[in-house]
């Protein structure tokens, strides 16, 4: 029936057709997917001992049911009625014939809804490769047309689909049952085994991003962190203070040993000497000795006594960043938790750590020049204590004589 004049008339109107009219973007909905649906409706209408005007019918529906597409994409069944409807009326084909052609045309509107026997023919037609070795190429194809026409899915979303319409259909006729449902669940198999592994590459993918990301992020705080030699130099700097702290506490006890043994060794040997009337002369000399090694005591030991601060401070002092944690006196009678979160803050804010690193290196000099300038007092007072006590004790003495 095919190769009569009247079908390859038909044929030709259909080609000329989407030739001319269709969009480049229609890359499924085409000349080669009508010539697929007119034959399969033809193979399985020849199974079905149709009738020859109810086999005219079916084929002239499946050369028309898509025609709609040079018009539009949506509610394209409409269009295609219109553009065989004109064809036909032109062709002398009765209102009636016509509106069976365009009932079967609607017929093939998603989801399938077979009304009769040539409704189910044309509806197995349509969608005859899901059952077939082609699907994938089909299918490939239809996808590429919905992108093209701004309908984008993901790999997944759309192996789903199609796992959710190869489970969900079923051919009508006996003919396409038997021929091509075996097929078609070998397709959902593949396509659910497909879809398994998709799912999987983009769990692993995802979590490999996701380490990605979690790596840069710790590359970047790494690289936001104080760099090397700016660190060496904060090192060294406070080790060198460390050092000259100690040394000044190491000097400051020196004196207070010397003073202790003198001040020992005075009282014990000399003062019992005082009482005796022909030593009398040794009093002032004595009591001015003295002096100047309590006072040489006294700053020595405000040169080595610590001070402590208050140990307290509060969220809001970490966060308008008024507190030096790396100091154990500004800590020092805070819970651990609070610890921890201000020191988290403070690594994590660059220039807070960069500030709280030349804080402590302030006040460490400005600690250090304060035992160093006691320090001085200390042996300038006990160098002169020294001397005036030697030259004191030789004036006494010649004076006695």
């Amino acid at each position: 029936m095919l190769e009569n004049d009247f079908f390859i008339e038909v044929r030709h109107f259909v080609f000329e057709l989407f030739k001319n009219q269709l969009s480049t973007n229609i890359v499924y909905h085409n000349f080669d997917h009508t010539m697929y649906v007119v034959n399969a409706a033809d193979e399985i209408g020849f199974s079905q001992n149709l009738s020859d005007e109810d086999f005219e019918i079916l084929l002239i529906a499946a050369w028309f049911h898509d025609t709609g597409f040079v018009i539009c994409v949506d509610g394209h069944e409409k269009e295609s009625k219109k553009i065989a409807t004109k064809f036909l009326t032109r062709k002398g084909f009765s209102k009636e014939k016509i509106t069976r052609i365009n009932l079967i045309i609607d017929a093939t509107k998603m989801p399938q809804s077979p009304k009769n026997i040539l409704d189910e023919i044309i509806c197995d037609a349509d969608l005859f490769h899901l059952g077939t070795a082609i699907f994938n190429e089909k299918t490939s194809l239809l996808r590429a047309e919905m992108e093209l026409n701004n309908l984008v899915f993901d790999d997944i979303g759309w192996m789903q689909k199609n796992e959710e319409l190869l489970s969900e259909h079923k051919y009508f006729t006996n003919y396409a049952f038997e021929k091509l449902n075996k097929q078609q669940i070998l397709n959902r198999l593949k396509i659910r085994k497909d879809l398994k592994k998709t799912v999987y590459e983009k769990s692993e993918e995802e979590q490999k991003t996701k380490q990605k990301k979690e790596d840069l992020k710790r590359r970047k705080i790494k690289e936001e962190r104080p760099e090397k030699g700016v660190e060496t130099m904060f090192r060294v700097t406070l080790k060198n203070h460390t050092k000259l702290s100690d040394i000044a506490d190491t000097k400051s006890n020196i004196l207070l040993s010397i003073n202790a043994i003198i001040l020992s060794i005075a009282l014990s040997s000399l003062f019992p000497k005082l009482d005796n009337p022909s030593n009398a002369y040794l009093i002032f000399p004595t009591m001015f000795f003295l002096l100047f090694t309590i006072i040489t005591m006294i700053f020595s030991v405000l040169a080595t006594r610590p001070k402590v601060t208050s140990g307290k401070f509060t969220k809001e002092d970490v966060k308008n960043k008024k507190v030096n944690l790396l100091f154990f006196g500004n800590f020092h009678k805070i819970s651990l938790n609070d610890f921890k979160e201000g020191m988290f803050q403070l690594m994590e804010d660059r220039d807070y750590l960069y500030e709280s690193l030349m804080e402590d290196l302030y006040f460490l000099g400005s600690v250090l020049n304060r035992k160093y300038r006691l320090l001085r007092i200390a042996y300038t007072v006990f160098m002169i204590g020294i001397i005036l006590s030697v030259l004191v004790f030789v004036i006494s003495f010649k004076l006695m004589l």
